[in-house]
């Protein structure tokens, strides 16, 4: 990925594990949440330049959360992701959860949602970025990833460019990003 150091690439996706224990021990917000497609259509980062203060903030946070070195992060990471097993199961998948660098609230479920996106796409930009391929992500974290992916380029792209980059590769549009 343009202007990213592994390292730094390494610190984002591993972020993303480390965002879900403020959630964890949060009360519950009192906000009203949004949609996950509000969520997006309101992200900052989506159109901000690769060289923005969003973005270049984004990838500065990646290179401090991975300055400790790579068994550090990752016994951090194991850790985390240990005490997350545990303490998600006692919580209500509807629970309102306030996300404090947007602003806005997310129900627990979507707000693991926009992780496991997070993780999906990075674990591959980390697997190309050092020669080898991502891993397989289970069915539980691949669906909701695809469904939120496939909603949000229909609604950039329309349906009709999603389909037919889908299924008929000589009408297909050149992208159908979301990102």
């Amino acid at each position: 990925m343009a202007e990213w150091t592994v390292g730094g690439l390494a610190g984002h996706l591993t972020y993303q594990i480390f965002s879900v224990a403020p959630v964890l021990e949060e009360p519950e917000s009192e906000q009203e949440p949004i949609s996950l497609l509000d969520h997006y259509s309101r992200a900052v980062w989506i159109d901000a330049p690769l060289d923005g203060e969003v973005n270049s903030g984004i990838r500065a946070k990646g290179e401090g959360i991975s300055a400790e070195g790579v068994q550090p992060l990752r016994e951090r990471a194991r850790a985390a992701l240990d005490e997350q097993r545990a303490g998600l199961g006692q919580l209500r998948g509807d629970r309102v959860v306030f996300m404090p660098q947007t602003g806005w609230a997310l129900t627990l479920d979507d707000f693991l949602v926009t992780r496991m996106v997070e993780l999906a796409v990075h674990m591959d930009d980390l697997a190309v970025s050092v020669g080898g391929r991502a891993a397989e992500l289970p069915r539980a974290a691949f669906e909701p990833v695809m469904a939120l992916l496939t909603g949000l380029a229909a609604r950039r792209h329309g349906q009709a460019a999603l389909l037919r980059a889908l299924t008929r590769v000589e009408r297909a549009p050149t992208a159908i990003n979301v990102f």
